[in-house]
């Protein structure tokens, strides 16, 4: 049986990359549904707080955007490091939804 290491961080930053592109685009709906049942309420509450702000960002000047992207990319990284380090059997189910973002 082989076991694998798990690098919690690379995790978080790769499932927060994917969180804004999904909060951001058109497959939001379909995903934050599925946010809801993987990861819960308070997790599918701030990715709808999220995509506000990018939509916000979106009509107030291109310049924002960028600056928007990496602040809540950020704030995602954050979040899911102290999600994964309080709880490391959500690593399964947030590797999962990078995945379906990967290929959305």
């Amino acid at each position: 049986m082989t076991q694998s290491v798990i690098h919690q961080p690379r995790v978080a930053w790769d499932a927060a990359r994917a969180f804004v592109r999904m909060a951001a685009g058109p497959g939001y709906d379909a995903y934050a549904g599925r946010v809801l049942s993987h990861l819960g309420a308070e997790v599918y509450g701030e990715l709808a707080d999220t995509r506000q702000r990018l939509l916000q960002a979106s009509v107030a000047s291109s310049d924002d955007d960028r600056f928007t992207i990496d602040v809540e990319a950020s704030k995602w990284r954050v979040r899911f490091e102290d999600l994964l380090r309080t709880d490391p059997a959500l690593v399964a189910p947030v590797r999962e939804l990078t995945e379906v973002a990967a290929h959305a």
